[in-house]
């Protein structure tokens, strides 16, 4: 679900095609495909791994001869990364090209539909039932086959559609996927991002929700989803190609950190129907659900730190007990796997390679298995008995922020259809769950209006030597994260405490002027943070706290307060992680750190 590109006009599409590609690489992708017009027929090519295999089977698209095509970089998301899951697909007749960023929520009931109207598929994705469905609509007007699928199709999406039987025209169309069209001066674009066009033109139109663009090679027109044209001003693009690839962010981390909102509603809505949590690729019947007697959570780094926030919601909601283990301990203790036991591995990009070697230990004892993961495909989405997919899209910075956000998403929602199913939450409550789950993102981009506000804070501990955070029960758990990012983009000596351990040897290290970080959001444990923040307070500390609306007692014990939304108490790590991302972030810029890439680090630990 990353990157497209789309061109008609007086060039020969391909290399054109695969240049802006080439400038989505940053995206990150495990597939590539064209599909180009060559006056009688589409053509498709399409290839699994980097774009310059693509590049090299298509003699930099020599192969490939037309004036109009479509592209696609593929993050998979339905499907495992191969060519036949790689974009663009085909309808039967081999008559109509998609190309696809998003997810179609409602494609097995839409896949079912078209099953029995006579359809094929050949591939695992849901971008096929987009092309049949085109098809099932098609009466030779495209617009109008375009607009009764929009209206069919539930999720997010972007498309870049060749029609073999208009091939003066593409058609492109959005849905909370971004989607921009420019007119260069030998043809129009279209594209996921701007540095893919950058090259051909810096006018560019930005799509707006259920709008559809017309491009032929002489101009672009714009509809609304009844089929109404609509006028659009160009805004012309002042960025670098650097910047631009990083849609106008300094920092690949700052793009991800602002990317949560929607990385949270696309783990979230696929998963929620009519009020009911209904998570399909689970797999399990209520009767297994109701046999598990426990849980063991078992990561490494942030996705670790999930798992403790897991553990507090899992038991407190579906009465199960957790062990939350590192997958680096985990293997070498000998644990207790007993029947009724199911262990969860959380990853992010599914290959670090501790937490497969603990998947291995526990499938090799008959233990089932379920993953929590980003990357499709990945070793432990393929050897876990189960996966789910947090789809929080590709994250480039080595520091996660959005990943993270999804994974807690994700664990929720396992929770909550834990309880649900043992009955050991109302439904009622569900439903209170379930409508403060959908306010998460909005909630996430309110934080995010406060942006400049935490930098100032921020510039104030950039040669800070030693910072603590604190917190009990599920704020512990969020100091554990929010002391990680800080310590591994900025190098500062960092440590997170449960607040009732200080007194047990740690508040010797408070001195003047050391900041101490509480996060005190469990209304129940108010009073007892409180007094933790007193005590080190009187010691000299500086005490920055993020806490409830409302708290407003806490001010008499802090120096910085930052606020967040009232949520249910259970989802409260969704919301003060943010600001604690933002402070991490703004110390390492003050510091000059490389915050993509900090020393040492790498995306996917792939070692032991």
């Amino acid at each position: 679900m990353c990157g497209i590109v789309g061109y008609i006009g007086a060039e020969q599409a391909a290399p054109v095609l695969l240049d802006g590609l080439d400038k989505l690489e940053y995206r990150g992708y495990d597939s590539a495909g064209l599909a180009v017009f060559d006056g009688e027929k589409i053509q498709i090519a399409k290839a699994r791994g980097r774009l310059k295999v693509l590049r090299e089977a298509t003699h930099g698209g020599e192969k490939l001869p037309g004036f109009c095509g479509i592209g696609h970089t593929r993050w998979a998301t339905h499907g495992i990364p191969s060519d036949r899951n790689a974009h663009p697909h085909f309808n039967e007749a081999e008559s109509i090209a998609v190309v696809h960023n998003g997810i179609i929520e409602n494609y097995l009931k839409l896949k079912k539909m078209l099953e029995t109207k006579g359809y094929k598929f050949v591939s695992e994705t849901d971008t096929e039932v987009v092309a049949h469905l085109l098809d099932y609509y098609y009466k030779g007007d495209p617009l109008d086959a375009i607009m009764r699928m929009m209206h069919r199709v539930e999720g997010s999406y972007a498309l870049g559609i060749i029609f073999r039987d208009h091939p003066g025209n593409l058609y492109a169309v959005r849905k909370d996927s971004p989607l921009i069209a420019g007119q260069s001066k030998t043809g129009n674009l279209i594209a996921s991002d701007v540095p893919a066009i950058l090259k051909y033109t810096r006018d560019v139109y930005f799509i707006k929700n259920e709008e559809i663009v017309c491009l032929t090679e002489d101009g672009l027109s714009f509809y609304n989803v009844d089929g109404e044209e609509i006028e659009k001003e160009p805004v012309t693009i002042q960025w670098d190609v650097s910047a631009a690839e990083k849609a106008g962010y300094e920092h690949f981390m700052l793009k991800e950190i602002y990317e949560q909102p929607k990385a949270v509603l696309d783990t979230l809505n696929p998963r929620i129907r009519d009020g009911r949590i209904e998570i399909e690729e689970l797999g399990m019947t209520d009767e297994e659900i109701r046999a598990i007697r426990k849980i063991y959570i078992v990561a490494c780094g942030s996705a670790y730190h999930t798992g403790v926030s897991a553990k507090y919601v899992f038991e407190g909601l579906a009465r199960i007990p957790v062990e939350v283990d590192l997958a680096s301990e985990f293997r070498y203790r000998n644990p207790i796997l007993d029947d009724g036991t199911l262990l969860i591995v959380v990853s992010q990009s599914g290959e670090t390679a501790d937490t497969l070697a603990a998947l291995r230990e526990a499938k090799a004892r008959g233990i089932k298995t379920l993953g929590i993961v980003n990357v499709v495909g990945s070793s432990i989405a393929r050897e876990t008995d189960k996966v789910m997919y947090t789809w929080a899209g590709p994250e480039i910075a080595v520091a996660t922020t959005k990943a993270y956000s999804t994974q807690l998403i994700a664990e929720y929602l396992l929770a909550m259809k834990f309880a649900q199913v043992r009955g050991t939450v109302s439904q009622d409550e569900i439903d209170e769950m379930v409508n403060d789950l959908k306010m998460i993102p909005e909630q996430i981009e309110m934080l995010l209006g406060q942006k400049e506000r935490i930098q100032r804070f921020a510039n104030r501990y950039i040669a800070a030597k030693d910072i603590f955070f604190i917190g009990r029960g599920l704020d512990y758990a969020i100091s554990l994260e929010g002391s990680l990012k800080l310590k591994e983009i900025s190098y500062i000596h960092s440590e997170a405490y449960a607040a009732g351990e200080l007194k047990h040897g740690t508040i010797s290290l408070i001195e003047e002027g050391t900041l101490v970080a509480a996060v005190l959001t469990q209304e129940e444990l108010y009073k007892k943070m409180i007094s933790n923040m007193v005590e080190v307070r009187t010691r000299g500390a500086f005490l920055l706290a993020v806490t409830n609306v409302g708290n407003t007692e806490v001010e008499k014990a802090a120096d910085y307060v930052i606020y967040i939304p009232k949520t249910n108490k259970y989802f409260t790590n969704s919301l003060a992680v943010i600001p604690l991302q933002l402070f991490g972030y703004y110390v390492a810029i003050g510091k000059g750190c490389d915050v993509d890439k900090p020393r040492n680090l790498a995306k996917s630990v792939t070692v032991e």
